[in-house]
């Protein structure tokens, strides 16, 4: 059984990415590792914040095993995603900013409730009309091997290491547009306000087994278990 370690604390997301790749992975998160390093998401794109996560985290753990407080079993990958909301009238905002899209340009630091992210949206929407609130989901995961030996690049051109050279990118999109007002008591993040091409209920009314079929995440794990599927445990080339 392959392990990932998930660089998240969040209990929705790690739920889905459970529920997606199925019972062949065991997985682990960040409340499994309370002394892992913060990782600050200061990259400009979802690839480079989701690959600065699993890099940083992927060099991080090969010194804490063996020890007394580590679970049981190893991680074969650290898995790390970045993902958001696409607002094409917004000119794909709010997008890396997506978690924290309250705070950006105010006194507020860090992710922002949910709730204040979707009244930040709909202001911004207040006057556009349904037509043009076309946006997307856009998710990007990396996963790191990880290494038993760390071997720093020599090459003065090249500045990534060995985890970074053998991180493998996923990425997945769906398209959909932006009501109005929220609907739905399932999902979480802008899920109230999502409305997926070929569907007229959001996110939130939908569910999560047709949710976990179709959304941005769905389709960049579906790459993902593919490839690790096709490799069988072992380590990506």
């Amino acid at each position: 059984m392959t392990t990932l370690f998930l660089a998240t604390r969040n209990a929705h997301k790690a739920g889905e990415i459970h529920a997606i790749l199925g019972s062949g992975f065991k997985l682990l998160t960040l409340t499994d590792f309370p002394a892992a390093p913060t990782v600050v998401e200061d990259a400009a794109t979802f690839a480079g914040n989701a690959t600065k996560k699993a890099v940083e985290l992927a060099r991080w753990l090969p010194r804490q095993f063996p020890g007394p407080q580590m679970p049981d079993t190893r991680p074969d990958f650290v898995l790390a995603d970045d993902s958001g909301l696409e607002v094409d009238v917004l000119n794909g905002a709010p997008g890396v900013h997506s978690a924290r899209f309250a705070a950006v340009d105010s006194s507020k630091s860090g992710n922002t409730a949910d709730a204040d992210n979707n009244i930040k949206l709909l202001r911004l929407l207040k006057d556009v009309p349904p037509e043009k609130r076309t946006a997307r989901f856009h998710c990007v995961i990396a996963l790191t091997p990880m290494l038993t030996e760390t071997t720093e690049s020599a090459s003065p051109v090249c500045y990534g290491d060995e985890f970074e050279m053998q991180t493998k990118l996923f990425d997945g999109v769906c398209e959909g547009r932006i009501l109005f007002a929220p609907r739905g008591q399932n999902g979480f993040g802008y899920d109230p306000l999502f409305v997926p091409v070929g569907f007229e209920q959001t996110f939130a009314e939908l569910g999560n087994d047709v949710k976990n079929k179709l959304s941005h995440r769905a389709q960049a794990l579906a790459k993902l278990k593919q490839q690790l599927d096709a490799t069988a445990g072992k380590r990506l080339v």
